[in-house]
């Protein structure tokens, strides 16, 4: 009985196939937005937590805010504005006593970092880059590899040596391949000996940068005192423990938390995911608003196909049909026309992540689970939508219906 009456409903499809199709069609954009949106959503929020789970969940960065902490002029002399600070009282935090921490057993490293712009030159090309004076356990901090050549060593740190590690982007920037161990270039005119390039990451402030040792970082980008630094904990279940080591030495130095800030990395995932997984579901929701707007089409082109075929119907139950073969008649048909819409609409879905994907860049997750989810509802729609054309259908009088001349 209900494969008849699936063959029934496919023969009226066919029978208005236009009509179909239109039917279609608000379901078929429906699906098709919330598997895209969702998808690309999905993919961002893995693109984000796999960034900042790339450098891991035992980091902890720590940023002054005190605005006493800003850089000098550029005419300023760097030793004597320092001093200033000190005999006008401003707490001004050495590397001796940003290394002290580290002394703490459940920290395993820390590096303060100074960054800036600068212009770096090899040969005739010249380049605005992301500079950043750092020590040597920045690299274990941050998970920054060498693909060849070294890091900064603790003797360029001591000896402010004139040497630099750059990111795979600027050496294709600044010298059009990546083999540029041993070469020679010059930052804010200064010349430089090339001692390490990074691995590739992916990402332009992680390949478009460059390391130099921190002492001389500090005089060329005249940064008269430390505003950031970066803890590593000696694990996941020391996070916290070294949290509150870094948070009550910086208490004790500023008498005032509005003076700094430590960022847990852990937290930070945490928020994040929080976040992109609301606007993903936001997202979701406004898709979802475009698949109600195809179930209402559903229902009122069944409405119509009601009428029309209203003496059918007469006829059906004059020779013995029931009300509820009829109900599931006009039901089915519902379910078809939202079900192929959605499997149309997902087939689309998919084509339309890999375009984005390709064409923009912009990650995107194919999940089984929200194809599911859109076929399921797109089915869902159909019956809700499709019950009071079908119920309406079933309630007809045989006598009526077969005088009915629509």
């Amino acid at each position: 009985m209900i494969g008849q009456t699936v063959v029934m409903a496919l023969h009226a499809m066919r029978g208005s196939k236009i009509r179909t199709l239109l039917t279609m069609l608000g379901v078929i954009i429906g699906v098709l937005s919330v598997v895209v949106l969702i998808g690309v959503g999905q993919g961002a929020t893995q693109s984000v937590t796999d960034s900042i789970s790339g450098l891991g969940t035992n980091l902890l960065s720590v940023t002054i805010q005190n605005r006493s902490n800003a850089r000098s002029s550029p005419g300023s002399n760097f030793a004597a504005n320092a001093s200033a600070q000190q005999r006008t009282g401003t707490v001004v935090l050495t590397l001796d006593q940003i290394l002290a921490l580290g002394e703490d057993e459940s920290i395993q490293a820390i590096s303060p970092l100074v960054s800036g712009s600068v212009t770096a030159k090899a040969g005739s090309t010249n380049a605005s880059i992301s500079a950043m004076g750092v020590l040597p356990a920045y690299a274990e901090i941050r998970k920054q590899v060498v693909e060849s050549g070294r890091y900064i060593m603790q003797a360029d740190v001591d000896n402010r040596s004139a040497v630099c590690v750059i990111g795979v982007e600027t050496a294709e920037t600044l010298f059009g391949n990546t083999n540029v161990v041993g070469n020679a270039m010059s930052i804010n005119g200064r010349p430089f000996r090339i001692v390490g390039v990074l691995e590739k990451k992916g990402s332009s402030s992680s390949d478009n940068v460059l390391i130099l040792p921190f002492t001389l970082a500090q005089r060329m980008l005249k940064s008269t005192n430390i505003s950031s630094f970066s803890v590593s904990a000696v694990s996941p279940e020391t996070v916290k423990a070294a949290q509150t080591v870094v948070e009550s030495y910086l208490y004790k130095r500023y008498k005032n938390t509005n003076s700094y800030s430590v960022t847990n990395q852990a937290e930070a995932l945490s928020m994040a995911s929080d976040i992109l997984g609301l606007l993903t579901s936001m997202l979701a929701g406004i898709a979802g608003i475009s698949l109600l707007v195809g179930g209402i089409g559903i229902m009122n082109i069944m409405l119509v196909s009601v009428a029309e075929r209203t003496r059918e119907i007469g006829i059906r139950k004059a020779i013995g049909a029931r009300r509820r073969d009829i109900l599931l008649q006009f039901l089915i048909e519902s379910v078809l026309i939202s079900g192929a819409g959605g499997l149309v609409g997902m087939g689309l879905g998919y084509a339309t992540m890999l375009l984005v994907e390709r064409l923009l860049g912009i990650p995107a997750v194919f999940s089984p689970g929200v194809v599911q989810m859109a076929l399921l509802f797109s089915m869902g729609v159909g019956v809700l939508f499709g019950s009071y054309p079908a119920s309406k259908a079933s309630k007809l009088k045989p006598i009526e219906a077969l005088r009915y001349d629509g």
